[in-house]
């Protein structure tokens, strides 16, 4: 598996990697972190999370062009990472 970037929680200090194959929330499941999710396809903004640090790649389509470019949240049910970690406030 090719790793693609890293996710680390911010309030354990866990770094979570996150390969080309599986979506943010598919790690971090993995990692045993539950969040709440419902469509999964970035619709419904039930997963949105805050970025401390980083600078996720959007693939929403529940923020709006301008709360993307503010890079402070995104949707980890199907949006990925620009930078090589993202510092999600989880």
């Amino acid at each position: 598996m090719e790793l693609d970037f890293s996710v680390k929680l911010a309030r354990s200090g866990r770094v979570i990697p996150v390969y080309k194959h599986q979506s943010v929330l598919e790690a971090l499941e993995q990692g045993g972190v539950q969040i709440a999710t419902s469509c999964q396809q970035g619709v419904c903004g039930t997963c949105l999370t805050t970025v401390l640090e980083g600078e996720p790649e959007h693939w929403d389509m529940y923020l709006t062009p301008q709360e993307q470019a503010s890079n402070d949240r995104f949707l980890p049910c199907c949006s990925r990472s620009h930078s090589a970690l993202l510092v999600l406030d989880l």
